[in-house]
């Protein structure tokens, strides 16, 4: 048979791509072809209408909205979140095999395009992430091009450069100290954008596009009151409900077409401002100071327990929900420039690429434990672990949860700690190993990153070591093969 894929996750970086790769091997296994289109940062070539037309049904495999959706229209449909893929593709394809021997009604309309994947029967929990996931999915080009930028600037200037003057007063072209003020300066107007961005698109993912501008203005207040990363998420939350309870209001129909271009947008900037400057803005702004006095009087055993949290998170659910709440913390940390919460920013990349290395690790050094597919899988984690991606580790999660989730976690948890206890700053909010230059105690940090994924090496090792020795004596009793 034939099929069509849409991918997509949140941040459209990894889960998008490993999808596609596992539709395309299953599809390949089972002898159908499939045509897959990856919505991620990357991007792919769009289905072709031939493709569409000639297909027998059609698996979009996303955690967000699927764009051009009515291209589809009349197609069997099988929806399912990013990792559904990755995890259990032949079941999807049984899925779409199955909804392809249903009859579809000609000219069926296909189901109207909405800006997040939350469901009528979600519950409350799982809608409030989702809308904030499409936030930082929003976000993550934002910081990670202005903290680069600020990163590049700090290696060419140093740390002196943030009193160098305006570049629209002076720029001296001819020496490095000018481009480094350049570079600064256009990181630090990205990075102005960081709370109004959340805000804004954490609105737009409950109430659609109305509830843009009222998210922006409520997450630029927030910034001006000094209510920073938190101003933004309740901002973003009070955006998009004022905006769904004014599109509960019935209207004349002759006032329909203006009320999402002016009325909405207007009466939602209005109510929005005033909750934040008035009521909200200023609690939000206090709690956000009361937390970075708290960050920075860590030390000692307060600052090694929040590194193994932050490392227990990193690695719980590898790219997924627990994992990205740890990162937007230590993002959200960065916006105060306090030197504590540069040192969350390297915990946190550190543990973030402690599990896809030591599972290529693990699988270079005890071969005879993985099967061929995962060693496969292991020569690629070592350039995604270098480049900060956890979810080079999901193949292997996958497989074996019970002794890969829990080994890594251990792992991260140390590199987590050990980060903290030896102070290493980061200013860049991704990159991996390729911002080293950029990181503060950048020697101790590649320490903490060794020890981590030795750790969680060895741990895999252990445990797969006496799952293989189990077999061994099972295989001697019964006389079968063994099996890693």
């Amino acid at each position: 048979m034939k099929f069509v894929a849409i991918t997509a996750c949140p941040t459209g970086i990894a889960h998008t791509y490993m999808a596609a790769e596992s539709l395309e091997q299953t599809a390949k296994a089972n002898g159908d072809t499939i045509v897959v289109e990856t919505q991620g940062s990357a991007g792919s070539d769009p289905l072709s209408a031939e493709d569409i037309a000639s297909a027998d049904a059609v698996i979009f495999a996303a955690d967000l909205a699927v764009q051009g959706r009515e291209r589809f229209a009349g197609k069997p449909i099988v929806e399912a979140p990013v990792k559904a893929a990755i995890n259990d593709a032949a079941g999807l394809f049984e899925r779409a095999k199955a909804a392809a021997r249903e009859p579809v009604a000609a000219g069926a309309p296909a189901t109207p395009e909405l800006t997040s994947k939350v469901g009528a029967n979600d519950k409350t929990g799982t809608r409030i992430r989702q809308w904030l996931m499409t936030g930082v999915s929003y976000l993550i080009p934002f910081v990670a091009a202005g903290g680069l930028l600020i990163a590049l600037s700090f290696a060419l200037g140093g740390y002196k450069i943030v009193d160098a003057p305006k570049v629209t007063e002076h720029f001296d072209a001819g020496s490095v100290a000018g481009w480094a003020a350049l570079m600064f300066q256009i990181g630090s107007a990205a990075f102005d954008f960081l709370v109004p961005v959340l805000a804004g698109f954490i609105a737009f993912a409950m109430a659609d596009r109305p509830a843009i501008a009222p998210g922006f203005v409520g997450g630029a207040i927030a910034v001006t009151v000094g209510a920073g990363f938190l101003g933004g998420l309740v901002a973003g939350l009070l955006a998009g409900g004022v905006v769904l309870a004014l599109k509960r209001i019935q209207v004349p129909k002759a006032m329909r077409g203006i009320m999402p271009v002016v009325v909405y947008p207007l009466l939602g900037s209005i109510v929005v401002g005033v909750l934040m400057y008035v009521v909200v803005g200023k609690p939000i702004a206090a709690a956000t100071s009361g937390l970075t006095n708290w960050l920075n009087s860590l030390s000692g055993v307060s600052a090694l327990l929040l590194g193994a949290l932050l490392g227990l998170m990193m690695a719980f659910d590898m790219g997924g929900p627990v994992n990205k709440a740890a990162y937007a913390f230590a993002v959200g940390g960065l916006t105060t420039g306090a030197t504590a919460s540069l040192q969350i920013m390297a915990a946190v990349m550190a543990a973030g690429m402690v599990p896809p290395l030591a599972l290529a690790l693990a699988s270079t050094v005890r071969k005879k434990l993985f099967t061929e597919a995962e060693r496969e899988n292991g020569r690629a984690a070592w350039l995604l672990g270098a480049s900060f991606i956890t979810e080079g580790a999901i193949p292997f999660a996958a497989a074996d949860p019970f002794r890969v989730i829990p080994s890594i976690m251990l792992g991260s948890a140390v590199t987590g700690s050990l980060s903290m206890a030896f102070g290493a700053t980061l200013r860049a909010p991704h990159g991996g190993i390729f911002v080293l230059p950029l990181i503060g105690s950048p020697l101790l940090f590649v320490l903490a990153l060794v020890a981590g994924t030795a750790v969680a090496a060895g741990s895999v090792i252990l445990l797969k070591q006496a799952r293989f020795r189990a077999s061994e004596r099972s295989a001697a009793v019964s006389g079968q093969p063994v099996s890693a």
